[in-house]
């Protein structure tokens, strides 16, 4: 981590912190644009309030819920495990996801 972007003279603590900012920016988004197409979808009467809080999904939707899970948490492990200064600091891996898929 360049020294211009070490605010907290610890690489671990900086690290863990880009992980809390990014999960609340995702979930933040995430929640805001699940609460509008569930108003709308209610709006629309497509849904009616509260149906989607009460979704038991199937089997295969499950499955899919769950790997879309697993890719979010890879995503958030890789903040991080990643290497190399804060101005590419996921080089390294993307040079190597590259390498893997020619």
């Amino acid at each position: 981590m360049s020294e211009e972007f070490n605010y907290f003279r610890d690489r671990n603590i900086g690290k863990l912190f880009d992980l809390v900012l990014q999960v609340s920016t995702e979930l933040h988004v995430t929640t805001q644009r699940l609460r509008g197409m569930e108003a709308l979808l209610v709006r629309h009467g497509v849904l009616t309030g509260g149906e989607l809080d009460a979704l038991e999904p199937t089997e295969d939707e499950q499955r899919v819920l769950d790997d879309q899970r697993d890719a979010a948490l890879v995503r958030l492990m890789r903040i991080i495990t990643e290497s190399g200064p804060a101005e590419h600091p996921l080089r390294d891996q993307w040079e190597s996801t590259l390498r893997k898929s020619d």
